[in-house]
């Protein structure tokens, strides 16, 4: 049979996330999952908001079946993206309408089309910031483009703007960026914006055609401690919006989001029929309609936060007081902790044979490095950090 020899390879082997995840459920099944402190997956354990459950039951009970479940028009339903538009115009102060948005299976979906709609074969770069989401990597290769990283600003995991203008070039097309981000927890602050958008204006005009911003903003609800996440579309007027309601109200499989084509983008009705096509060329048309309907009622609530910020409060304070070196998370439900020793993989292993799964920092592009995703249970995080203390202690 002939096939895809690139399909095979991204089909033949689960992303590293993925494969510790499924290595954790088989270990709970041979020694109990109160044994297993698994810190792999970005899964949210914190519960949606009561109003999720409430609306699907009353749209459940009060509309018809096609209505419910019918398709809705391909870039989503219109009162859905015109109640997205509003919610954000009443917090971000700003101008949308809901030919704006295209409805989504979630962000992945999002970033797909959004490349899609952008790579030709005379600009086929794209850059990602280190650290990032890997699965850009297969996104970008997917559209057709090089995937260019910008190594990681380890200080604070803000941007290296030396390395980031050296990265530009008369290829580039688009910047994606995350923030909150994952892995590191942190949070651009509105000078790195300001500085980014500022260096993108001049690299645009210098290459001669615009270079996107691309915005994955799965997390931009959660932060803490009171800080305000910038809202990159002020900033710079060519910039796309990744989102995902997967974090803000715990629908990870529920598959929902949208990608968000301001009317500041140059050429905006060509990029919207742009993304339009990708959707329509990667099957991505009428995104699932009861979750459309959802979203649209709940747009702008979130789960409850808090219980976030408990659980960084706690992880980070415990593996700080074993001796460990991280940097505080100011959002998303992440904790990018710096290894002990000089080879990642074996940090790795020596965890995973405590049954402490973490994840490797190196396909975030920032090796030295491992994730922790404390969207878990409370009680797990206390009961892992003398597992964390051994770990230390091992090394000593």
């Amino acid at each position: 049979m002939i096939i895809s020899d690139r399909m095979y390879a991204l089909g033949s082997a689960r992303s590293v996330i993925r494969e510790l995840f499924e290595y954790g459920n088989m270990r709970a099944a041979q020694v109990g999952r109160q044994n297993i402190y698994d810190y792999s997956l970005g899964n949210p354990a914190v519960p949606s908001p009561g109003s999720v459950n409430e609306t699907i039951k009353d749209i459940l009970d009060s509309q018809p079946s096609i209505a419910v479940h019918g398709y809705t028009s391909a870039q989503g339903d219109a009162g859905v993206r015109q109640a997205i538009a509003d919610d954000l115009n009443k917090r971000f102060g700003t101008a949308f309408g809901r030919d704006d948005f295209y409805m989504t299976c979630g962000a992945a979906a999002s970033l797909a089309i959004c490349l899609g709609a952008l790579v030709t074969p005379e600009c086929d770069e794209v850059i990602a910031i280190a650290p990032f989401f890997p699965e850009y990597g297969v996104f970008a290769g997917n559209a057709g483009a090089k995937l260019v990283v910008v190594p990681a600003d380890t200080t604070a995991f803000q941007i290296d703007f030396k390395a980031l203008e050296a990265a530009i070039g008369p290829k580039t097309r688009a910047v994606i960026i995350n923030s909150p981000n994952n892995p590191s927890g942190a949070v651009y602050s509105e000078e790195t914006i300001m500085k980014l958008a500022l260096l993108l204006a001049r690299k645009s005009a210098e290459t001669g055609h615009a270079i996107v911003l691309i915005s994955d903003e799965p997390y931009r609800e959660i932060v803490y401690d009171g800080l305000e996440v910038p809202f990159v579309t002020k900033y710079y007027k060519n910039t796309l919006v990744c989102y995902s309601y997967s974090k803000s109200i715990s629908l990870p499989g529920e598959r929902i989001g949208y990608v968000l084509v301001p009317q500041e983008v140059e050429d905006h009705d060509r990029v919207y029929a742009a993304v339009c096509g990708a959707g329509r060329s990667l099957g991505y048309v009428c995104a699932p309609s009861l979750m459309q309907k959802v979203v649209g009622r709940v747009t702008g609530q979130t789960s409850d936060i808090d219980e976030y910020r408990k659980n960084r409060d706690l992880l980070y304070g415990g593996l700080k007081e074993i001796g460990y070196e991280c940097v505080k998370p100011q959002g998303a439900f992440y904790l990018f902790l710096k290894i002990l020793g000089d080879d990642t993989e074996a940090f790795c292993e020596r965890a995973k044979a405590l049954d402490l799964l973490v994840v490797n920092g190196t396909g975030f592009g920032c090796p030295g490095y491992v994730r922790l995703a404390y969207c878990v249970d409370y009680d797990m995080i206390e009961r892992s950090l003398p597992v964390f203390r051994k770990l230390y202690d091992s090394y000593k």
